[in-house]
Parts: structure tokens; sequence; C-alpha cells
């Protein structure tokens, strides 16, 4: 089993910033994948990024692509979202998920574990 606890949501203006972290436990050995996803109210939960553990591949959905950076501390068992140019359409609770399958990473499927997830607010 995989525990995730995710922190770093809050209110920020359109065009800041925020950085989400997700601490992991449990059997953190054995993930090859993690990712962030987001779900807003009336909305499928959407694919935000992943990254692989050990080698760092990472992967982006098209809405965040060249804003938002997916990064890691394996040291730590944390991995981070780093989130830039905000905009209002990016507001959601965002989840911290883990995957211990050899899968592209890309869909809720590859995923077994699930943080309970942080609120991002978006102000114009």
């Amino acid at each position: 089993q995989v525990q995730l606890v995710e922190s770093g949501g809050g209110l920020v203006q359109t065009g800041g910033s925020l950085r989400l972290s997700c601490v992991s436990s449990g059997r953190t050995a054995s993930i090859y994948n993690m990712g962030w996803f987001r779900q807003s109210p009336g909305k499928e939960r959407e694919f935000v990024a992943r990254i692989r553990w050990y080698s760092g591949t990472t992967l982006y959905g098209d809405s965040v692509k060249g804003r938002f950076t997916i990064s890691r501390d394996n040291a730590k068992n944390t991995m981070y979202l780093q989130m830039n140019s905000l905009k209002s359409e990016d507001a959601a609770l965002y989840y911290c998920a883990a995957g211990d399958r050899g899968t592209l990473g890309q869909s809720q499927n590859d995923y077994d574990y699930w943080g309970q997830g942080t609120q991002v607010t978006v102000s114009s």
C-alpha cells in the first residue's frame, strides 16, 4: 500500500503561481508513475502531468504544457507541481496519484493509489 498526502493548494489571482506537494509513504519502492489529476465541479477528472518515479521522465496534459512543471525528490518521497501563469480554468481539486505498473501514466486507470486532494482557487 502507498499513502499519499497533498498540500499547497489555496487562493491565487489569475497569472499567479502555486506549488503543490505530494508526500508518499508506505511501499514507495514499488512506485513506477506518479501523477497529478484535477477535477472541477461537473467535469470529469482530467490528467495534468505525470513523472516516472525513477527515471524522472515527464508527460503533460495539453492544457498545462509550458505553464506547469512536475518534479520529484526521491529522498523525501515527495512530488511537486509548480503551477505558473494560472488561469481561471485551472481552478479545481488537484489529486496526487501513484501507480506501480509500467503504463503510460496518462489515464486514471494507470493509478492504484490516490490522495484526498488539495483545492486550487483562481480569482480574477
